[in-house]
């Protein structure tokens, strides 16, 4: 796959503010650009973001509801009322689970938690989680990472004498649930300073908050941290403004002492002897916590988190990664079902998206697989399987076009729908998938921009090899941790040369491990570029070469640079 690439050369006024910076900082001014591409202009901000502080977390009381919430909950316990703690089944509803529940376990016992099924109960607030409730004797749920949207059911709750109060990130509609308090920067009426806070993170400040108002120390809430961070990672929220300060702290806690359930999680992963980065939580922890709702129920994934013996905490990660071996061969067979479907899909070239309905598709993989198509055809998928009379699906979307807002323009066809920029559920009769398609492929093509629709690298400055050194590498890791708004950089060098001894490696020769030299300095850099040995050849024939890449460190030789290689083409 030859990408385009994209890069806008600094302005005059950017020039300077980096140099100044780069100057006041004492850092390369190719880093000085970067942080001015991050929005920051003054070495005050460039230290606050280089040294993120816990103690520049916003007061949580800013957040519309919390004072209501808080004393909601004092009350709560002080009548021994019994507390059920409700959320989400994915990732970011997991976590943000387990974090309430074991900060608030710490000072009552008269808790549970609760995981819808992704099967019998879909999505979100369920009656059949409310009976339960109300079974139970439960007075007060406190709902995680969804609620905003269940108008109907907190409605029934009510009728049952039973309290919400509701942490979400998702956007509400334009008729709040009758909830006791609704934590949700998202509403129009917020007054909190950052809105990009995952789920987990509003049940973050929620206890943030509870332990304020009850003078507890706020270092009793930083073992939590762990769990913050792999739902920041893994919802795919901005890494920057509060975000960042709760990775940041997030991943330290991670990597020295996670708690026991994600310590098992490390270890079945493979990842107790290396740092923990936010890829390693995209990529290998959080597929797992989310293959327990996606196979089984995701009930089983806080029993893990919320586990306090190391042996038990293994069983249950070993229970759980048989579920994500389950879920990648479904995740397979369907993504090439759906490639044979969209292979044979009318004027596909002139289509700007892609709707798929199977009835005989797995609900719990459907994400992944709208996910593996927005990657292939660069478009905004959805993907829809039947659960009774219902088309329920999911939907993902190409770098900067929001679905959301795709799938809000055909709410008349929907009996349910919800999700933010990127991903969004959304359920609709059988019969109406057909105008759907019709629907949202129009609001696509009238809203969607050309470079949405194709493979594009972004270039974040062009440098020599001469630039890379090991300050550079140094300065240059203190912009972890990278994730949306701050992304890995991406260099590019013109004019490079195969330095003689670049082959080809992997299981099927698929790879190319690279040594390169340019022709402004006598730095021999080490390289690795994935699936790209189609290149090798051209690499052979001594002919110059541009490339494109990140830098990192080579996790098989400690303290060496490594090029991660993301495209090479020959130079014009």
């Amino acid at each position: 796959m030859s990408h385009k690439w994209n890069y806008q050369p600094p302005t005059q006024e950017q020039k300077e503010a980096s140099l100044s910076l780069s100057g006041e900082l004492g850092i390369s001014p190719i880093l000085g650009e970067l942080l001015v591409q991050r929005g920051i202009e003054t070495a005050a901000e460039a230290r606050k973001f280089f040294r993120p502080q816990l103690q520049d977390l916003h007061d949580p009381f800013l957040m519309k509801d919390m004072d209501v919430a808080v004393d909601r909950l004092n009350q709560a316990m002080g009548r021994k009322e019994r507390i059920l703690i409700y959320g989400d089944y994915d990732v970011d509803g997991t976590t943000a689970v387990a974090l309430v529940y074991k900060f608030i376990q710490q000072f009552y016992s008269n808790i549970d938690y609760y995981i819808p099924d992704r099967y019998s109960e879909g999505y979100g607030v369920s009656t059949q989680g409310i009976d339960f409730a109300s079974e139970t004797g439960v007075s007060l749920i406190i709902v995680l990472d969804c609620g905003i949207k269940a108008v109907d059911e907190i409605t029934y709750a009510k009728e049952k004498g039973i309290d919400f109060i509701i942490c979400d990130h998702h956007v509400p509609d334009n008729v709040l649930p009758p909830a006791v308090a609704i934590l949700n920067a998202k509403r129009e009426d917020n007054t909190y300073p950052y809105s990009h806070l995952s789920g987990c993170g509003v049940g973050f400040k929620f206890m943030q908050a509870f332990a304020m108002n009850n003078g507890i120390d706020f270092h009793q809430l930083t073992p939590l941290l762990d769990l913050v961070a792999v739902s920041i990672a893994s919802d795919i929220v901005p890494i920057m403004g509060e975000n960042r300060i709760l990775a940041f702290y997030g991943l330290k806690q991670l990597n020295a002492n996670p708690s026991i359930g994600l310590k098992a999680i490390i270890d079945i992963c493979g990842l107790s002897e290396k740092e923990i980065t936010m890829s390693d939580i995209v990529f290998k922890i959080g597929p797992r916590i989310n293959a327990s709702g996606r196979i089984q129920n995701g009930k089983e994934a806080v029993d893990l988190l919320t586990e306090k013996d190391y042996s038990l905490a293994l069983e249950k990660s070993n229970q759980i990664n048989q579920y994500n071996e389950t879920r990648k061969d479904l995740d397979k067979t369907m993504t090439e079902e759906a490639n044979n479907i969209v292979d044979r899909l009318e004027g596909l070239a002139s289509r700007r998206s892609i709707v798929l309905y199977n009835e005989e598709w797995h609900k719990g993989v459907i994400g992944i697989v709208a996910s593996r198509l927005t990657e292939i055809y660069y478009r905004p998928a959805v993907v829809l399987t039947r659960t009774d009379n219902m088309a329920t699906g999911s939907a993902r979307s190409v770098s900067g076009f929001d679905v959301y807002k795709a799938i809000e323009h055909c709410r008349d066809l929907l009996e349910n729908f919800g999700g933010h920029t990127y991903a969004a559920g959304l359920s609709m009769k059988v019969e109406n998938v057909e105008k759907f398609t019709q629907r949202f492929e129009e609001f696509v093509s009238d809203h969607i921009l050309p470079e949405q629709q194709s493979a594009v690298i972004d270039i974040d400055a062009e440098i020599d090899f001469k630039d890379i050194n090991p300050r550079f590498f140094s300065d240059l890791k203190k912009f972890n941790p990278f994730g949306p708004e701050n992304h890995r950089p991406i260099f590019c060098t013109h004019n490079v040369y195969d330095y003689g001894t670049s082959k080809v490696v992997g299981r099927e020769q698929e790879h190319i491990k690279l040594e390169l030299v340019d022709n402004k300095s006598n730095n021999v850099m080490n390289g690795i570029a994935f699936g790209q040995s189609s290149q090798a050849r051209y690499i052979k024939t001594k002919r110059s070469f541009d490339i494109c890449y990140s830098i990192e460190e080579n996790t098989h030789k400690r303290g060496e640079i490594q090029l991660i290689i993301e495209d090479i083409k020959p130079t014009e």
